[in-house]
């Protein structure tokens, strides 16, 4: 099993890449977030998680340990396949995603298309005890950060300019509203 990959980006497609490595051409899936990140780079890393059918071979590539571990949580659960799981961790970061989990919140689940309110409930009720103990961030205030990141997204800008944004916003900042606000000013509208 192939469990990372790092070489030179050859070419970029709107959900994946083909990633050379030593001559070899991987086609790797990504999240629109890592699209985003590594727009621009010449060569990459990433955690590989293979998965395997008997009429395909896939690749899904994720720039950090935790993403993947949430990844393989995600597809773990009935009715939550990769496309999914890619879907959910292209509109909302593990930390996020865990702090719904944690929280009983389906917005965040059901906001991908293919996963309904019981789909994102069973996801909530099977995985409240595993990403319970996962040691995903500090800031406790995921889910505000998710929903900032919803709002710049729904006025046209891109998941990773939203998560770019988010990142200039001072800690002090804690409502949503006044997150927006400050995250437009320093994209410049």
């Amino acid at each position: 099993m192939i469990a990372k990959l790092t070489g030179k980006i050859e070419y970029s497609k709107d959900k994946w890449i083909i990633l050379d490595v030593a001559g070899v051409g991987y086609k790797v899936f990504l999240t629109d977030f890592t699209l985003g990140k590594i727009a621009g780079l010449g060569e990459g890393s990433f955690f590989i998680y293979t998965h395997v059918r008997e009429d395909a071979l896939a690749l899904y590539g994720f720039v950090s340990s935790e993403e993947k571990e949430m990844f393989e949580l995600l597809i773990s659960i009935s009715g939550i396949g990769p496309k999914a799981a890619m879907g959910i961790l292209s509109i909302a970061d593990p930390i996020s995603i865990q702090t719904a989990i944690l929280n009983n919140d389906a917005t965040i689940l059901t906001k991908v298309s293919g996963v309904g309110k019981k789909t994102a409930e069973r996801v909530i009720l099977e995985l409240q005890n595993k990403v319970a103990d996962m040691p995903m961030g500090e800031r406790m205030d995921a889910l505000a950060d998710s929903e900032t990141i919803e709002a710049l997204i729904s006025m046209g800008y891109t998941v990773f300019q939203a998560r770019e944004a988010l990142k200039l916003i001072p800690k002090e900042i804690e409502s949503i509203e006044e997150k927006i606000k400050f995250a437009l000013r320093k994209m410049g509208k």
